[in-house]
């Protein structure tokens, strides 16, 4: 089957976006080291534990809303609980069950690093865009997003299949 390349509008789209969020990901990155001395991915997650109740959430639960693998998220939580932002609990309900928990020196990283976190989210995008930019950009990623999970689990390595897979963690 033939490739349908992208046409001018699109590769410039597309070059757009791979170069923006490499970008911002990265300016991210470097202040919340700074700040906080973890890591983006490290901090989305302690974020999704302190949003979650109680502050915890099953390992398969947290792998699923990250999109990542379970040796990725495995590694990320060991490195945390090594710091001492997270620890591992077992799950009351389900022996085979892992639970991800907050802990309160956790919680002090997450508010040492966010002010400096939105700051560069909002130099870095969201002050850049008017009102109606803003809106045009949440609804094409929200609509893409959508799209992606609903996509068939795992696409590209697996990931989300093994994330979600509750029988082992």
């Amino acid at each position: 089957m033939k490739p349908h390349w992208l046409d001018e509008d699109e590769m410039r789209a597309w070059v757009a976006f791979l170069d923006t969020s490499n970008l911002l990901l990265r300016r991210i990155d470097q202040q919340l080291r700074e700040d906080g001395g973890v890591s983006q991915p490290q901090y989305e997650l302690l974020v999704r534990l302190a949003e979650a109740p109680g502050g915890r959430l099953r390992m398969t639960e947290l792998a699923a809303a990250l999109v990542a693998s379970r040796s990725g998220l495995t590694y990320q939580v060991a490195q945390l609980e090594k710091a001492g932002l997270v620890r591992r609990e077992a799950c009351l309900d389900d022996e085979r069950g892992v639970l991800a928990v907050l802990t309160d020196a956790g919680e002090q990283v997450l508010h040492q690093a966010a002010p400096g976190h939105v700051r560069v989210v909002r130099e870095g995008l969201i002050d850049l865009l008017d009102r109606d930019q803003l809106v045009a950009v949440a609804d094409a990623l929200g609509q893409v997003r959508t799209h992606l999970r609903q996509a068939a689990p795992g696409a590209g390595g697996g990931d989300l299949r093994d994330a979600e897979r509750p029988a082992s963690q």
